[in-house]
């Protein structure tokens, strides 16, 4: 199995982690103190704030995908429940519970292996004996990164590519350089016992000469890009693919201009191609696109997660500005015991202000905002799974999709609330999300001004849950507080 970047491998292309960014917001821990009414000192001095620092963090659902491919790597298995709607409802419905009842071929079946994959996940018995059948059939699925998603596409892929035929077979679109090098990575993972199979990737910054002729199996590439090596400088025929695979739709979409120049593409494919598309959300304006581009689909869907509060116990504290925060906060800490906790902020300059704070007091912690590249984020992130930091203080790019088990805390400094000032129901059911998983206890706790008291008392009327009101002062009733 080999790739071709025309400068260089796909290893080669990607930026190298960049660990060291925030390496000095880790310091050895020390006892956490109760403050009554100490002063803090202050840390604005040390943090350069910009204008970008007073704004919220966009989620970004491109960084977001790559990010959770990063930090998943290993399957995870999803609690959804899957739904099969197939295209002929009276023919027999297939699964599988290994990968030896699919007959691949001997090399594929050692590269899945040679992976880690002992058994297929939940979505992969019901997607790859579709995806695998003969005649070939169209798919429209959905699945979150880590239920072993792209590996089930690559070894669709993978089972219909022809070796000795040297001419691009399969075509693969994602919506980003990074997830396109990132797919690419798993092709050559599982085909790396496929001798004569090569990909090459369609992505800016990889010029081919003119009148170079791709004898290339396997072509991953962003819609511009592979667009432009189709139509204008004729690279690639694509009445020869046989399998045409979008991912991401969902992220694609998002894109300006995505969504037309896929189209484009797929109506150029012959009728006897494949055609796989995945997101990881279905929308409206998803099933449009996905009915678009697929036609006669079989269809895997995942009910929606049905997110609770109701094994995770909410407290509020009253306080003037941010400084009687952090004192309510280091309160707290000081009075109950805590596993992991992640605290969220609306701004980044709330949260590089606490950061400091925490710092300066001898608190573990590490720091993830928007500013930081994805590489960045998912080696905070897998820092803080393995515990080598107690505490992660976040904006809102952290409230979707991030598991770790030992968080028993939420902390929003900063209530969520959207622009037209009131309270963002769903960002504060994925915050307070984040403790209370995997079946566990856990608690949430709001620090908020005098003003911010009828939002909070919203959030609570539309949850329909109990917010008690805490006294930081208090340590008796503190140290009550139990998971």
């Amino acid at each position: 199995m080999a790739s071709l970047l025309w400068k260089g491998d796909a290893g080669a292309a990607e930026s190298e982690r960049l660990n060291s960014h925030f390496s000095n917001l880790i310091l050895p821990r020390k006892n956490l103190q109760v403050i009554k009414s100490t002063a803090i000192p202050k840390g604005d001095e040390s943090m350069n704030i910009t204008e970008e620092d007073e704004e919220e963090d966009v989620v970004d659902l491109a960084a977001n995908s790559l990010l959770n491919k990063l930090i998943r790597q290993s399957l995870v298995e999803s609690s959804h429940h899957v739904e099969v709607l197939q295209k002929d409802p009276s023919s027999p419905l297939y699964s599988v519970k290994t990968f030896e009842e699919l007959r691949l071929k001997e090399e594929l079946l050692k590269g899945i292996y040679a992976m880690g994959f002992n058994r297929p996940s939940k979505i992969q018995e019901m997607a790859l004996p579709m995806m695998l059948a003969h005649p070939p059939q169209n798919l429209i699925a959905q699945s979150q990164s880590g239920t072993g998603k792209t590996a089930a596409f690559v070894l669709a892929m993978l089972s219909r590519v022809n070796a000795q035929e040297l001419f691009p077979q399969c075509l693969c679109l994602a919506p980003t350089y990074e997830l396109a090098l990132q797919t690419g990575r798993v092709v050559e993972r599982m085909g790396k016992f496929c001798v004569d199979v090569q990909v090459m990737y369609a992505i800016r910054g990889n010029r081919i000469p003119s009148g170079t002729e791709i004898s290339k199996q396997i072509v991953i590439g962003t819609p511009g890009t592979v667009l432009d090596w189709c139509f204008k400088r004729k690279l690639i025929d694509l009445t020869n693919i046989r399998v045409f695979v979008l991912d991401e739709a969902d992220v694609m979409i998002d894109t300006q201009g995505f969504s037309d120049q896929s189209i484009r593409i797929q109506r150029a494919l012959p009728s006897r191609c494949q055609m796989l598309l995945f997101s990881a959300t279905f929308g409206d304006s998803v099933w449009q696109f996905a009915e678009r581009i697929i036609p006669d689909p079989n269809v895997i869907k995942l009910r929606k997660e049905e997110l609770t509060l109701n094994n995770i116990r909410q407290y509020y504290v009253l306080c003037e500005d941010r400084k009687s925060k952090y004192q309510a906060l280091c309160n707290i800490y000081g009075g109950i015991t805590i596993g992991q906790a992640i605290i969220f902020c609306q701004t980044r300059r709330n949260a590089k202000w606490l950061t400091v704070e925490m710092m300066q007091d001898g608190h573990q912690v590490s720091l993830l905002s928007g500013e930081l590249t994805v590489d960045q984020r998912a080696s905070i992130i897998q820092r803080f799974r393995d515990g080598k930091e107690k505490v992660l203080i976040t904006t809102n790019v952290c409230a979707r999709g991030i598991d770790v088990k030992q968080v028993t805390i939420v902390v929003n400094f900063d209530l969520p609330i959207n622009q037209a000032e009131q309270p963002d129901y769903e960002t504060y059911l994925h915050r307070i999300g984040r403790t209370g998983r995997f079946g566990k206890k856990g608690l949430a706790f709001n620090m908020i001004e005098v003003d911010k008291l009828p939002l909070l008392m919203k959030i609570q009327d539309h949850f329909n849950s109990s917010i008690k009101q805490l006294d930081p002062e208090d340590m008796d009733e503190i140290e009550k507080i139990e998971y």
